[in-house]
C-alpha cells in the first residue's frame, strides 16, 4: 500500500505529467466534470423549483383539496351551498397532516368601467381565510380585512388592474347576476386596498378577493353557508393519498378533488421535469465519464514503461490499477469542487437577483425559481463520483495487457 500511494502522490503532484500529452487532456476532463456538475446542479435547483413555485401558486389559489357538495358542479362559481357546521372544521383531527381548513365561496360577475369591462370570478373568503400564501404576491397596497364587520375591501391583480386602469384606492362597481337571470343583477361597490401579481396568468386574470359575507348574500346564503372547503396539507408529495383519507372520512354528500386532479393537464406537464432533469444527469454523467476515460487512457499509455518496472519488482494488477484509480479520483474531485462552487454561486445569483426572465405565459413564473436542496447535492457528488469511477474500472484493465519484458525492453 506504501509504494502504491507513492505512485499515486507522484502522479498527481503534476509534475509527472505537467509537460507531458496528458497535461491538456486532464485539465478538459476537469472541465468536463465540472461543467457537467454545473449542468446538473442548474436542471435539478431550477427543474424542482419550477415544480415547486407553480405547485405552491395553484395551492395558494385552491387549496391541496377541495370539498365539494355531490350535486355541485366543479366549476370556480358554486352553486348548491355546504352547511360550515362539520366534524372536520375548522380542526380535520381524523387525518394527520392537515394543515388548515378554510371555508370560502365563488361568483362570476363582471367589472364594468366608462371605457371598458372585465369578467372576473369573485372569491369570497372570511376570517378563517389563510393570507400567508398571498403574502409573497402583494406588490402594492395591504390584504383586505374582513375579521370584523361585512366591508367592501378587495385585493385585485395587477393584470386586471392594468387592464381597467386601477389602482390602490379606487372604487369600483361589480354586477353579478341573480339566479333568475331576467331579474336585475346585484351591483357591488368595491374599494381597492390591495394588488397582488402571481405570474399566473390563468388565475390572475380572473381572480379578485372580496368579503365572503357579500357571495352569501347575494346567493340568499345563510352565515352558516359556504361554496366550498379548502384543505391545506403538511406533504404535497403525499396529495394522493391525503385527497383519498379526505374523502373517505366525509359525510355521504360530500365529495373531495385534490388540484393534482383538478388541473390534471398542468400537474402531468409538471411531470415531463423529472423527465428532462434525469436526461440531463445521464447525459452529463456521460460526458464527463468518457472524458476521464480518456484521460485515464492517455495516462496508461504515457505510463507504460513504468507499469512495466513495477510489475518487474513484484506489483499485482489490481495494485497498479488502483494507483490509476486514486489519481483518478482526485482529478474528479477537482473537478466536482470547481463544479460547486460555480455551480452554487450561479444558482445563488439566480435565487437573489433572478437576471434569468421566464415568459408567464408559458412558465407561469415571472422569473426562473430556485430551490437549493442539500441533499440533493450531496446525492449529486456522491453519485457524479462513483458513476465515474466505475466507468473507469474497464479503461483500467489495459494495465493487465502490458507486458514488464516488452515495456522495459524499449525503455
Amino acid at each position: 500500500m506504501n509504494l502504491e500511494y507513492f505512485i499515486a502522490k507522484r502522479l498527481i503532484s503534476g509534475k509527472s505529467h505537467k509537460n507531458n500529452v496528458s497535461g491538456p487532456i486532464i485539465k478538459i476532463a476537469i472541465a468536463a466534470i465540472a461543467l457537467g456538475l454545473i449542468m446538473m446542479m442548474i436542471a435539478i435547483a431550477t427543474g424542482v423549483g419550477l415544480q415547486r413555485k407553480i405547485r405552491e401558486k395553484v395551492s395558494a389559489f385552491n387549496g391541496d383539496i377541495q370539498i365539494y357538495k355531490f350535486d355541485n358542479n366543479t366549476s370556480e362559481a358554486s352553486v348548491a351551498p355546504i352547511d360550515i357546521r362539520q366534524e372536520f372544521y375548522p380542526d380535520f383531527t381524523s387525518v394527520s397532516g392537515i394543515k388548515h381548513v378554510q371555508g370560502v365561496a365563488s361568483k362570476w360577475g363582471i367589472i364594468r368601467t366608462e371605457e371598458t369591462f372585465e369578467g372576473v370570478n369573485a372569491k369570497g373568503v372570511g376570517r378563517d381565510y389563510n393570507w400567508n400564501t398571498f403574502k409573497e404576491y402583494l406588490i402594492e397596497g395591504r390584504l383586505p380585512d374582513y375579521s370584523n364587520s361585512r366591508n367592501e375591501e378587495v385585493l385585485i391583480s395587477k393584470y386586471l388592474a392594468n387592464r381597467l386602469k386601477f389602482k390602490v384606492g379606487d372604487s369600483f362597481y361589480a354586477f353579478f347576476l341573480k339566479d333568475n337571470e331576467s331579474e336585475i343583477p346585484n351591483q357591488l361597490k368595491l374599494n381597492i386596498v390591495g394588488i397582488y401579481e402571481s405570474g399566473f396568468q390563468e388565475f390572475d386574470a380572473n381572480y379578485m378577493f372580496v368579503d365572503l359575507r357579500h357571495i352569501q348574500r347575494m346567493n340568499k346564503w345563510t352565515s352558516n353557508e359556504i361554496g366550498n372547503f379548502e384543505v391545506f396539507i403538511d406533504d404535497f408529495d403525499a396529495i394522493k393519498e391525503k385527497g383519498i383519507e379526505v374523502y373517505e372520512k366525509l359525510p355521504p354528500t360530500l365529495d373531495a378533488q385534490t388540484i393534482a386532479d383538478k388541473y390534471y393537464h398542468i400537474f402531468e406537464w409538471l411531470k415531463l421535469f423529472d423527465v428532462n432533469i434525469a436526461i440531463i444527469i445521464g447525459i452529463m454523467i456521460l460526458v464527463g465519464g468518457i472524458n476521464m476515460i480518456t484521460a485515464l487512457l492517455v495516462l496508461i499509455l504515457e505510463r507504460t514503461q513504468m507499469i512495466g518496472i513495477i510489475k518487474a519488482l513484484g506489483s499485482t494488477n489490481w495494485s497498479i490499477r488502483k494507483v490509476f484509480l486514486y489519481n483518478a479520483t482526485y482529478l474528479i474531485g477537482i473537478g466536482i469542487i470547481w463544479g460547486n462552487l460555480i455551480g452554487l454561486g450561479l444558482l445563488l445569483a439566480q435565487k437573489h437577483f433572478g437576471f434569468i426572465k421566464l415568459d408567464p405565459s408559458n412558465y407561469y413564473v415571472n422569473e426562473a425559481p430556485v430551490y437549493i436542496n442539500a441533499t440533493h447535492i450531496i446525492a449529486l457528488n456522491i453519485g457524479t463520483l462513483i458513476l465515474c469511477l466505475l466507468m473507469l474500472l474497464i479503461p483500467s484493465y489495459i494495465i493487465t495487457k502490458i507486458s514488464p519484458a516488452k515495456s522495459i525492453k524499449f525503455e
